[in-house]
């Protein structure tokens, strides 16, 4: 082989590896989702996956108000999911999100739960005002939708005053359900979807109503270094086969 062909084939190995290496990159995607989605979304992940062999789908999960603020910061993420519309508004607001992305894909209902082993299970918000009730969790309301819609909740129903002194923040609603499977707390508000995965240590004692809907909405982040990738994503989460995946974990469609 003379030199100038051994340059020849060296090059040619070379753009061949570099093209495989965008090929490889091209396949990955970043999801930065809420808590409350967490073995959901890693169920349809895998469905995901499943469809688009090559495909490496990486999860970061945690309370819509620092993967915001993540974002923000400059983290390397394709596609947001919030638990709430707010949190969705102000990443929109920054320009933080690709234009037409954005579209809603579920929702959830909040409730109040107890530990499994509670000798008192509350009937209605007001019962939270007695004595039985020391320690009461939710997520932080600044950062944790589940503590936005908490407080909303506790407001209309005028128990704003008399439960400031007892609760309890988590740092996301897998935090607070945390909280009260392991009893360290009196009772607890989060998403129904989160105490089915503790059916067994805790016990829903109510539906608590919400003035606006526990909605989750999805959007490409506009500095995606994978667009199209994350637009398949998307258009999964939505379609037929996710649906059906979320609906096996108790939410609902938007």
């Amino acid at each position: 082989m003379t030199a100038s062909s051994r340059w020849l084939l060296k090059a040619t190995l070379l753009t061949a590896f570099s093209l495989g290496a965008v090929a490889v990159q091209a396949q990955e995607l970043t999801v930065s989702a809420a808590a409350s989605l967490t073995n959901a979304f890693q169920a349809v992940g895998q469905a995901f996956e499943k469809a688009h062999p090559g495909t490496r789908l990486t999860f970061n999960f945690a309370a819509s108000g620092p993967l915001l603020a993540q974002i923000q910061q400059g983290a390397p993420v394709d596609v947001f999911a919030s638990a709430d519309q707010e949190t969705m508004d102000r990443a929109a607001k920054a320009r933080l999100l690709a234009e037409g992305t954005r579209a809603d894909f579920a929702r959830n209902t909040l409730v109040l739960i107890v530990p499994a082993s509670a000798s008192h299970v509350p009937q209605q918000l007001a019962d939270l005002n007695g004595a039985a009730y020391k320690r009461i969790a939710t997520g932080t309301p600044s950062s944790v939708p589940v503590g936005r819609y908490t407080m909303a909740s506790v407001q209309d129903a005028g128990l704003a005053s008399a439960l400031e002194s007892k609760w309890i923040y988590g740092e996301s609603v897998r935090q607070v359900l945390n909280y009260v499977a392991r009893a360290e707390v009196d009772a607890g508000f989060v998403y129904r979807t989160d105490a089915l995965i503790e059916k067994d240590k805790t016990r829903i004692a109510l539906t608590v109503p919400t003035a606006t809907p526990v909605s989750y909405p999805i959007a490409q982040v506009a500095a995606s270094r994978n667009a199209a990738l994350g637009k398949d994503f998307i258009a999964f989460v939505r379609s037929a086969a996710g649906q059906q995946i979320l609906e096996g974990f108790g939410f609902s469609k938007p």
